[in-house]
């Protein structure tokens, strides 16, 4: 068969690594705290204390929370510590930020445990396009956490790869 199609990236040696198929299921979490502060700019601490203590944080049972205010109010970190201390209970992950900093503290934790001895010595392919919010952080650390082990480093798509690193001969 002269003209037979031959997939030859299905019969390459290269490895695919999508970061979605890490993507961790739960809600994701902006926690204003503006509402608890006097006008939204005071933090008077004990009509915080009381906030704090009659808010339902069951409610957060397997969230990801990112703590923040949203106005220009000046917020001990103390004030964080202490929502901290109530959340944690139920959240899965906590952080003061943005949604683009909850992503990025959660892939920090995934990719720091990741077993990468299997992709030693493998020319691999961090896939680039997702459905889910992969923050762009995520791609520095696994890049960084696969360098010193791999072979050759790329990414996007086999059809369509930017290369990016490649050991020594």
């Amino acid at each position: 068969m002269a003209n037979e199609i031959i997939n030859r990236v299905s019969n390459s040696k290269l490895v695919t690594i999508d970061l979605e198929d890490y993507y961790p299921e739960g809600k994701r979490i902006l926690f204003d705290i503006k509402d608890w502060l006097y006008e939204g700019l005071i933090l008077r601490e004990k009509e915080f204390r009381q906030s704090v203590k009659n808010y339902d944080w069951s409610q957060h049972q397997d969230d990801f929370v990112a703590l923040f205010c949203s106005t220009d109010a000046i917020i001990p970190a103390w004030a964080f510590m202490l929502l901290s201390t109530h959340l944690e209970p139920f959240a899965n992950n906590i952080v003061i930020g943005n949604l683009e900093s909850l992503e990025t503290s959660i892939y920090q934790d995934i990719i720091n445990t990741l077993d990468v001895s299997k992709f030693s010595d493998a020319s691999i392919i961090i896939k680039g396009c997702s459905k889910k919010a992969i923050p762009p952080n995520a791609y520095v650390m696994l890049t960084s956490k696969l360098r010193p082990i791999a072979k050759s480093i790329m990414y996007g798509e086999a059809c369509s790869s930017v290369p990016l690193y490649k050991k020594a001969k």
